[in-house]
């Protein structure tokens, strides 16, 4: 090839490559591509940081204890599930196996009891899941409470140290232990498993409790006083109050130990039970106000025909010769309601020496006032007040709730007449009950009840180092008028009895007691 023609494809080939950087070069090519490369650029700064920060935290801080959550939460809960179906299967196995024994009332509860433990023993050897000695012991008594007792209730009640269960709700129980309040460890698994418990307790007293009857006062087997509340009424999920009574009734050996009462008062007491005086035992929930009721009927002679009205029948008369009475609410068509009214009415007509009642909170009041005007003397009751001064004046309400139109002169007269003693009893702050005030209805002056102090609490004693009060009830020294009916009946009375102690006297130890109500 000749040299021309060498340089001619040489050229040639090179005019390709050189165009574009001639384009590049010019001006208009410039502009053109820096619209396109430029928010690109932007972009990327913008995603720079993201990329950056955010995917930082997640895989050094956060990561680790997701992967530890997941690995811990199981292994905690695994155990409880286990547990909760082992023990929910027992329970289906043993309604299966027991049947209509249950429903037996040929078979008596500690008979029924006994089988049902067996039974439930050889349910969960079928089952053959390893548990310690423990568990086993667990699981047998927690089927058996759901069983046949209370569920997470069946402890609390077995343990003698609780006086009170308020369950506010299914996941929270509170207790009452030596007059403080405490959140107990028990809960119920659902709300369908505390009605359950509800409409057992008050099934067995031939109550009901449903939409259209929310509440209801029942009792136990031993006395105990039951309160449930159920939705609609409790918004926050049903509700449950248990008043326990010792299996052993108190006697006044144990109040004297407690300080509620001092040898001296007791001795009094039982001579003002003893000589048919009427005694209203005054005071606020949770006083102990039924418990004082049963030591005072404790001194009634057991040659008497006695005859105890009550809402739910929670007194624990001592003696053979006694008829119990309960009130009835009315049914679901709203008929047969027996009222303590129509209770006391009743009981004039059944020959009684005594009539003992629960507690007047109505018009019962005028008939139990009559009562003890007409004969039937050495009445005993209860009543929600204060003070004596406020037991007088709550009598008179009471009286008015009657739906008679008396004047109050009228009404005073028959509270001067029939009430002979008010014993007072509080609950103080250190959580112990004392009886604080033992004082005489003397009669009228003008139109007033006049009262007059006993004994009354010694306030000025103090408190010790751990907030308990160190005072005591003490005589103010003025003998009360009935002493000269002792007299006349041969009752002895010790004179140390309205003995005051040496000293300064308490706070409260004057004639104010002779005051007007």
């Amino acid at each position: 090839m000749k040299l021309s023609e060498r340089i001619s494809a040489a050229q040639a080939k090179s005019q390709p490559t050189a165009q574009p950087a001639s384009t590049k070069a010019s001006a208009p090519t410039l502009d053109v591509p820096r619209p396109e490369v430029q928010p690109q650029r932007v972009q990327w700064l913008e995603q720079t940081p993201q990329k950056r920060t955010t995917p930082a935290p997640p895989a050094v801080v956060v990561a680790p204890p997701q992967t530890h959550l997941e690995e811990t939460k199981p292994k905690l809960q695994k155990p409880v599930d286990v547990f909760a179906a082992l023990k929910e299967r027992a329970a289906k196995a043993l309604f299966e196996h027991m049947g209509a024994r249950f429903n037996d009332s040929a078979i008596t509860e500690h008979e029924l009891k006994s089988s049902a433990r067996e039974e439930l023993t050889r349910i969960i050897d079928a089952e053959q899941v390893p548990l310690s000695a423990e568990e086993r012991t667990r699981l047998v008594q927690d089927v058996a409470d759901d069983v046949l007792g209370f569920g997470p209730l069946q402890r609390l009640l077995d343990d003698p140290a609780v006086t009170e269960i308020m369950v506010n709700r299914m996941d929270q129980i509170y207790v009452e232990r030596k007059g403080h309040l405490t959140l107990a460890d028990s809960r119920f698994s659902s709300e369908e498993h505390l009605r359950k418990v509800i409409e057992r307790i008050v099934s067995k007293v031939g109550r009901r409790i449903d939409e259209s009857s929310p509440l209801v006062d029942a009792r136990l087997e031993d006395g105990s006083r039951v309160n449930a509340v159920i939705p609609p009424l409790a918004v926050g999920g049903s509700s449950l109050t248990i008043r326990k009574f010792s299996k052993v009734p108190l006697t006044v050996r144990n109040l004297i130990d407690f300080g509620t009462l001092t040898p001296e008062m007791a001795e009094l007491l039982n001579a003002c039970v003893k000589a048919k005086l009427n005694i209203i035992v005054s005071g606020g929930t949770g006083t102990g106000k039924t418990t004082l009721l049963n030591v005072l009927s404790s001194f009634l002679p057991a040659n008497e025909r006695i005859v105890t009205i009550e809402d739910a029948v929670e007194l624990q008369i001592q003696q053979d010769h006694v008829v119990r009475l309960e009130s009835r609410p009315p049914n679901t068509e709203g008929k047969g309601e027996v009222t303590i009214r129509e209770l006391l009415r009743n009981s004039l007509r059944m020959r009684p020496d005594r009539i003992v009642v629960g507690e007047v909170r109505g018009g019962e009041s005028l008939d139990m006032l009559q009562a003890m005007n007409t004969g039937h003397d050495g009445s005993l009751s209860t009543v929600h007040s204060n003070s004596p001064r406020d037991a007088i004046a709550r009598l008179e309400t009471l009286v008015l709730m009657a739906g008679m139109d008396l004047p109050l002169r009228a009404i005073r007269e028959q509270i001067a007449s029939a009430v002979n003693l008010i014993v007072q009893i509080s609950r103080l702050r250190d959580g112990s009950r004392r009886i604080t005030h033992v004082t005489e209805v003397q009669g009228m002056e003008g139109d007033i009840v006049t009262l007059q102090d006993a004994f009354v609490f010694d306030y000025s004693a103090g408190v010790d180092q751990h907030g308990r009060f160190l005072g005591k009830p003490v005589a103010t020294g003025i003998r009360p008028r009935f002493i000269d009916r002792f007299e006349d009946l041969g009752i002895h009375v010790s004179p140390s009895v309205f003995a005051t102690p040496a000293g300064p006297g308490p706070a409260g130890a004057h004639p104010a007691g002779s005051g007007k109500a």
